[in-house]
């Protein structure tokens, strides 16, 4: 059987032996229909100007699922023959367009799923050349930007069955958040944009080999040191300008940037507003004044490697519209910190849950609470591929999932608007303050402008 999750960026599938359980072989891919749009609203724009477009996204991403099915087949040793059951999740829009739906209405409040519910049809009728009687299921989806791929997260991380509140975040484009217990589930989106994903970030980029993904700023020098993808040394270790030779230092990805904006918060080149202090230019050239701000720059070289001001404010609105929504959830629940929390995805698994939260990106929580699901999304499509009373337990947990608007919620303004201090206007951040010291509140003197000239006011946090 295959287990796969088809995400907007990367499409990742397992096959699996229906008789162990045990995973025999893995493929993923880039989605060949990012050509038609990065994301998931230009994919729905797409669609909107090219009547049809949704047929030619769909045959792209039928034909990347028989690419890869073959890809695993190979490595097992097996014929495309012998894959009798097929179980995928995605997000509501690569749901829509996998199964060949017109995905436009997506693309607009009251973004109305055309079909959210469970679908079983036989393979074939979806394009996959793999056994002739061979079955597809496809998991429920949950509201209109909360897809399949967060009910195989709830499916693996099984929220609906704790006694405490458990926090499931999917972090993309879009978060894919659910928050509640076996007493009450509630889920939500959130548009956090590609930031994380290294997009509008000035050096920023996908994980690849060379990409930096760990950084630590000393409080008094301001130096950095960092590792990147591909070679376990820090830059200020003997050895590392050899090692790195092969592929050089290209950019910083996700949990890099989570790290880098986090360290120059804790070193106090930013102060709580995100603002670049600029009178630390005078003890560090790492501080450059850039137009009418100031760069804290990480690598000199090609290409050459800082952190702008626009980089922080890119950072601070993803991780503001994460924490809203959560916030928002909270909210409906009664509560000012979740019990647990887990992070899912490829960015949920890279990065550190401490930095994470020094940046506000989640709530305050115990940090031994606080744990990566890796792929939970995959899991839980594994989970419904071998075990057919788990398709009939997702079913009616979706079912009983409390589905929030953030974009009709009137408190979701004012939540996002504190969340863009750094880690938070308001909130205490307790369990945290036990394991990191944070800076004290700053003043910065560096005219509080955007690179645009754009002037900002100061203000105290």
């Amino acid at each position: 059987g295959i287990a796969c999750d088809i995400g907007s960026t990367t499409i990742a599938m397992h096959l699996v032996s229906l008789l162990s359980g045990r995973i025999v072989a893995s493929s993923g891919t880039s989605n060949p229909q990012i050509r038609f749009g990065e994301d998931l609203m230009s994919r729905v724009s797409y669609v909107m100007m090219n009547p049809g477009g949704e047929k030619e996204m769909t045959a792209a991403v039928r034909e990347a699922l028989n690419t890869l099915a073959g890809n695993v087949a190979q490595q097992a040793g097996i014929e495309l023959t012998d894959i009798l059951e097929v179980v995928l999740v995605g997000n509501p829009v690569m749901h829509h367009l996998f199964l060949g739906i017109d995905p436009i209405e997506l693309g607009g409040a009251p973004f109305a799923l055309a079909n959210g519910l469970p679908v079983t049809v036989p393979a074939r009728e979806l394009d996959l050349k793999l056994n002739p009687c061979a079955w597809a299921y496809v998991l429920p989806c949950i509201a209109g930007h909360v897809g399949a791929d967060t009910a195989g997260v709830v499916l693996s991380e099984a929220p609906h069955e704790s006694d405490e509140i458990m926090l499931c975040v999917d972090v993309g484009t879009n978060a894919e958040i659910v928050l509640g217990s076996k007493q009450r589930l509630l889920a939500c989106s959130s548009p956090t944009g590609p930031a994380f994903e290294g997009a509008q970030i000035s050096c920023g980029q996908r994980a690849a080999p060379g990409a930096i993904e760990r950084i630590r700023i000393n409080p008094e020098t301001l130096e950095p040191r960092y590792k990147v993808i591909g070679c376990d040394l820090w830059s200020d270790e003997p050895g590392f300008e050899e090692a790195i030779a092969a592929t050089g230092v290209t950019g910083i990805c996700g949990s890099g940037i989570i790290e880098v904006i986090a360290e120059m918060y804790l070193s106090g080149i930013i102060n709580q507003d995100g603002q670049v202090d600029g009178s630390l230019a005078a003890r560090s050239p790492r501080i450059e004044p850039y137009k009418r701000t100031f760069n804290y720059l990480i690598r000199e070289g090609e290409p050459r490697l800082m952190i702008t001001q626009n980089d922080v404010r890119a950072i601070q609105l993803a991780k503001a519209a994460l924490y809203a929504g959560v916030r928002l959830l909270m909210d409906k629940l009664g509560i000012d910190t979740p019990a647990k929390i887990r992070l899912a995805g490829a960015f949920g698994s890279h990065i550190d849950v401490k930095y994470a939260m020094i940046l506000g990106l989640i709530p305050d929580c115990d940090l031994a609470h606080v744990q990566s699901a890796g792929n939970a999304a995959g899991t839980g499509a594994r989970i419904a591929l071998l075990n057919s009373a788990a398709r009939d337990e997702i079913e009616a947990v979706v079912h009983r999932i409390e589905k929030i608007e953030t974009a009709i919620e009137p408190a979701f303004q004012q939540h996002f608007v504190e969340a863009m201090a750094l880690p938070h206007k308001t909130a205490d951040f307790a369990n945290l303050k036990k394991v990191v010291t944070l800076p004290p509140v700053k003043e910065v003197s560096s005219g509080g402008d955007d690179e645009d000239g754009g002037r900002r006011r100061r203000r105290r946090v």
